[in-house]
């Protein structure tokens, strides 16, 4: 069974010869913290901002004692809140004082945050287990750090971050419980199929159960689970711009940043059938979901050789492009594979695997769970074995001094978490305002209306599913499905996985793909979750995922994952938990973190999740939320910038990005100096200047991210600012 193998998932993931050495503290912490998020609920917003918060606890700890960093929240305003510090004497051990004072706060903070989860008893004592073995004591609990105590200013770092975030929009004290927001459409009654045509097909609906185990594999408190963080967008983010923030009130205020704008809306017009963009992508997951059956014999590639590798302008954008982009009858995207592996300078071996396992593997693999650390956290596993494989070298952006395991791990949690933090402020944002309908929903009031293809058929309704042979058909007289009295002649039904009622015992039944009612198509989940209890658009998995994949390229120096190729090992018939799985053994391989971060976005729609539309705004989101995510962070390990970049409006930088040449200009000014930085603040070039305009050959640095200061004649700040060369 899967939960076993995700208990599991430390020793397998990436499937690589692991260094075994002592973890830093930070990494002992970050274990904690992963451990008890797939003991909580399935929130990925409320696990985004636990992340967040503690990899700024453990990165201040460390930076309160290194000359060069600055602290992001200790001694800082950080948004409206204002955390004193006073100083400390100098350890005469610094790293033993970075630990005691990294352990206090870590303690402290993550034994608030998940008192109240169901997890709470083992979650707790393990907290404190790791605690103890460090012979530190639970009952010092002072937080005056006046005379010289690191474990009391770890206790006060740590009820600072509470503290702020008691006040920082998600609503912590009561919960994280909604404020405002209000479903539209009643809730989708799941037991009793009935019709479902009397909602709004463009609006999120709840569905009811009779018992609900979410994500995690927790029973759920309620039957009707509310939507999940629909005002996350109000949550003071990491490196999200105020410039990119709308507040638009839709019956409250939304945050929204980054507004990809309105998802495909259902069209009125007669017999548009498939033209119609919203029948096109929600038919889509439909079909899809005729490639779950292990008894189909279709094979494909998987190998990196053959999949991955899509251009980053290759996102489609207009309808005809989408259309192009997914193969609505085969699935997939159309990535074309990469020829050789840069490490090894050899081909990628094929991997030939049946779709139906390589889908159903995907569904479940990337929605992690049970036992789930939620998207979020995933990646934070993904990040810890990156770090752990003997061919990672520990150098920032990939170049620069090797780093010490406290350093590395600090910087990159702070990096990560930044990003996923920012993801979850951004995308639930996006879905609060929006409140975009799922595919089950979608799908079965279609189905409900009718068709929409031809007005000479019968059932013809224009809010109806698009007729599309051997996938989307009306039931006539003598089918199997036209029932004793032919009551549902007229009827639509797809060809699509059966769902879980053909299920009862998932380590040995598999429900297969076959006709069915089209008032009965299920995503393929569990009964008893079924889909998420949110909005669909934009996917949060696609926006994590891609964020993700950014800061991982960018904190490596890497697109590559270590050795050209990352893997998961799947076994057969012991890692599905819908139902018995996959039928032969193969492995998940990605060349690059992108490849990784594309592959998740399509599992979503195998697995019923979401639609297309869903998919590549999340994509478009998350890319720009990593990289911004990722500078941000530097600007605080290097001490170079700490408040947002400063341009004067007559001073520029051209071209940009650039290639061997830069031209900054000063149009009102006088130029005197022009200094460069790397990222981990290390100056790369300082040349004096004359001039109101100067051109400079930068031909021998490397592709990357770099910080530009320029002054005026009397020594003041004209521009300061990050440029990116190609």
């Amino acid at each position: 069974m899967k939960k076993i193998l995700v208990a599991t998932f430390l020793s397998l993931f990436l499937s690589i010869p692991l260094v075994q050495a002592q973890h830093s503290v930070a990494r002992d912490w970050n274990e904690e913290l992963l451990n008890a998020i797939r003991g909580d609920f399935a929130r990925p917003t409320v696990h985004a901002r636990n992340l967040f918060h503690s990899a700024i606890a453990m990165y201040d700890a460390w930076a309160i004692f290194n000359n060069n960093a600055e602290t992001v929240f200790l001694g800082k305003t950080y948004a409206n809140y204002t955390c004193t510090f006073d100083g400390i004497t100098t350890p005469s051990d610094v790293a033993a004082a970075q630990h005691e004072t990294i352990s206090y706060a870590m303690y402290r903070l993550l034994s608030h945050r998940f008192a109240n989860s169901p997890g709470a008893t083992t979650s707790l004592a393990s907290f404190q287990t790791l605690f103890e073995s460090y012979g530190y004591d639970v009952n010092f609990t002072s937080t005056d750090y006046s005379s010289g105590s690191y474990a009391a200013l770890g206790n006060y770092l740590a009820d600072e971050i509470i503290t702020f975030g008691l006040q920082d929009g998600s609503n912590e004290q009561n919960g994280y419980a909604n404020e405002h927001y209000q479903p539209v459409n009643s809730p989708l009654i799941l037991e009793l199929y009935e019709d479902n045509d009397n909602i709004n097909p463009n609006k999120w609906q709840p569905l009811a159960f009779s018992v609900f185990i979410d994500q995690s594999g927790n029973p759920f408190p309620t039957n009707i689970p509310a939507f999940l963080s629909p005002e996350w967008g109000e949550v003071i983010p990491f490196a999200l711009k105020a410039d990119d923030l709308e507040i638009i009130n839709e019956g409250f205020d939304c945050y929204v940043y980054n507004d990809p704008g309105e998802p495909v809306y259902i069209q009125e017009s007669n017999e548009d059938g498939i033209d119609d963009p919203y029948k096109w992508h929600f038919a889509l997951v439909s079909l899809w979901s005729s490639h779950l059956d292990p008894a189909d014999d279709t094979m494909i590639d998987i190998s990196p050789g053959a999949i991955g590798n899509l251009s980053t302008t290759a996102f489609p954008e207009t309808f005809e492009e989408y259309k192009a982009f997914y193969d609505i009858f085969q699935g997939g995207d159309p990535s074309t594979g990469r020829n050789l592996n840069p490490v090894t300078n050899l081909p990628y071996e094929p991997q030939m695997v049946k779709r139906s396992d390589y889908a159903r593997v995907l569904a479940e693999f990337w929605a992690d769970g049970p036992d789930s650390e939620t998207p979020p956290g995933h990646w934070f596993t993904i990040m810890n074995y990156v770090s752990d494989h003997p061919m990672t070298e520990k150098r920032w952006n990939g170049f620069g001094p090797i780093l010490d395991d406290l350093q590395w791990d600090v910087k990159s949690y702070l990096a990560l978490g930044g990003a996923m933090h920012d993801a979850a402020i951004n995308t639930w944002g996006v879905k609060g305002y929006y409140d975009f309908v799922r595919p089950i929903s979608a799908i079965r009031y279609m189905a409900a209306k009718g068709q929409s293809s031809d007005a000479s058929l019968p059932s013809y309704d224009p809010h109806g599913l698009p007729l599309i042979p051997n996938y989307i058909e009306l039931i006539e007289t003598g089918d199997p499905l036209a029932g004793d009295n032919d009551e549902n002649v007229g009827k639509l039904k797809v060809y699509a996985w059966k769902g879980p009622d053909y299920i009862d015992d998932p380590t040995q039944d598999i429900a297969g793909v076959d006709w069915i009612l089209a008032s009965r198509w299920w995503p393929y989940q569990r009964g008893t979750f079924v889909t998420p209890p949110f909005a669909g658009y934009v996917s949060g998995h696609s926006t994590f995922s891609r964020a993700a994949a950014e800061v991982l390229t960018l904190l490596t120096g890497d697109e590559y994952f270590p050795g050209g190729m990352g893997t998961f090992d799947i076994p057969q018939d012991n890692f599905l938990v819908f139902e018995k799985g996959p039928s032969a053994p193969f492995t998940l391989q990605w060349a690059t973190y992108r490849d990784a971060s594309d592959q998740t976005s399509l599992s979503r729609i195998w697995g019923g999740i979401h639609p297309p539309i869903d998919d590549i705004r999340g994509r478009i989101i998350g890319e720009k939320i990593g990289v911004e995510a990722f500078y941000k962070a530097n600007q605080y390990f290097s001490g170079f910038l700490t408040t947002d970049e400063f341009q004067a409006t007559t001073t520029k930088v051209y071209p940009v990005p650039f290639t061997n040449q830069i031209t900054i200009q000063a149009e009102n000014n006088q130029l005197s100096k022009v200094e460069l930085f790397s990222i981990d603040g290390r100056q790369l070039l300082t040349e004096t200047i004359n001039s109101t305009q100067k051109t400079i050959n930068l031909p021998n640095l490397q592709t990357g991210m770099y910080f530009l200061k320029a002054f005026g004649t009397n020594g003041n700040v004209l521009l300061q600012t990050k440029v990116l060369k190609n």
